[in-house]
């Protein structure tokens, strides 16, 4: 079977809710990493077989295929075509595998995957809200009820589930969350992002134009003392929103390409996918899949816990990367190492791909050979890949 190689990776840099972002349209969004995918690799626009994306609220600006969208707005001719996919947080890994798995069949040589999800416009849950107000009905059939009864499925009950689980206590999230903010202002100073951030054009707040290109959610001047302060989620928990992800609109793209897309168009690996696999879980406690799923991903390629030089896990939560880190025995200090999404923002349908471009840029930039990236999803399913600098 046919190799698949990363040729290329970028993403936006993240923008708040409501923020520096919010006057762009996803569909834009999409079209501007595609963009710049086009304009790194130098390659014909024609030779692009098809364009996969994630997105998970897929409602208003972000209906009617997001991912065609995009390619309608980028420099692609017609004749590509482009499709949506939803494995809710997971959503553009997801598009990343499929596009791999495209091209090691042989079926196709050259697929873009990506993902977009502006938050601010499209805000998060709408797509189940919108038909449940206007009496269209609820996800949850009656089979699912028989199955599960009342219980909750909910992200934020889940992530105080996984908490007390591995008994995290809000001293330790509070502790982690600092980190991430401290590590990605590090980074960001530091210009480690540069070469993996797509500058946009935005209208500042006295109407001249600017140029965004600094995730909007660092906080330079991160106070552990001053997260400590910042209330709870819910009453008798651990968790707050400075130990969340932030709510976060941007987009991201990588290209996948075999060996016959490689020599056709003359272009140099950035990473090979060495591993990639998918697992579900507890619909319930809903996160914690990416424990089960890294060790069965690294059992499955024939590797051990150690072998990986640098790992990406969502920070969905912080309960999150603090059990995996508990249970798979990593190193903390391989972990997240430029910062993660409480200091970047998670912007949902656009997370996995933008993961996947932080990790191939900071291998490269560590002279690292490889990385692995997994993280929590909605409905307790998890996506694990495993990649080779090259």
């Amino acid at each position: 079977m046919a190799e698949a190689y990363i040729v290329s990776a970028v993403r936006t840099a993240g923008g708040r809710r409501g923020g520096r972002l919010k006057d762009w349209h996803p569909a834009d969004l999409g079209g501007v990493v595609i963009d710049a995918i086009l304009d790194r690799t130098g390659i014909d626009p024609a030779a692009i077989e098809d364009v996969i994306f994630g997105c998970v609220s897929q409602a208003g600006e972000q209906s009617t295929n997001i991912a065609r969208n995009a390619v309608l707005s980028s420099r692609l001719p017609e004749e590509v075509p482009a499709t949506s996919i939803d494995r809710q947080c997971g959503s553009s890994q997801q598009a990343l595998h499929f596009a791999a798995q495209a091209v090691m069949s042989g079926s196709m040589d050259v697929v873009i995957a990506g993902g977009v999800e502006s938050m601010t416009r499209v805000p998060m849950g709408l797509p189940a809200i919108l038909p449940e107000k206007n009496g269209l009905g609820h996800y949850r059939g009656e089979r699912l009820k028989e199955r599960y009864g009342d219980i909750e499925f909910s992200q934020f009950t889940g992530a105080e589930m996984v908490a007390e689980k591995y008994g995290l206590s809000k001293e330790v999230l509070d502790e982690f969350a600092y980190v991430s903010q401290v590590k990605a202002a590090r980074a960001a100073q530091a210009g480690a992002f540069d070469d993996e951030t797509v500058p946009l054009e935005i209208t500042g707040p006295d109407g001249a134009k600017e140029i965004h290109r600094v995730d909007e959610g660092i906080r330079f001047d991160a106070s552990l003392d001053a997260m400590k302060q910042v209330k709870l989620l819910r009453e008798g928990g651990r968790l707050t929103a400075a130990t969340a992800s932030q709510i976060c609109d941007g987009a991201s793209a990588v290209m996948v390409v075999n060996e016959r897309g490689l020599k056709s168009l003359g272009l140099s690996p950035m990473a090979r996918i060495h591993h990639m696999s998918v697992m579900g879980g507890d619909p319930v406690i809903m996160l914690d899949a990416p424990m089960p799923a890294t060790k069965r991903a690294l059992d499955k390629a024939g590797m051990k816990i150690d072998d990986i030089d640098l790992f990406e896990v969502n920070e969905a939560f912080a309960s999150i990367p603090l059990g995996w880190l508990q249970v798979t025995g990593a190193d903390p200090e391989r972990l997240n190492v430029n910062g993660g999404a409480i200091a970047l923002g998670h912007p949902l349908g656009a997370t996995g791909t933008k993961l996947m471009t932080t990790l191939v840029h900071v291998l490269r930039a560590r002279g690292k050979r490889y990385g692995l990236q997994t993280m929590c999803e909605g409905g307790g399913m998890a996506n694990v890949t495993i990649v080779e600098r090259l």
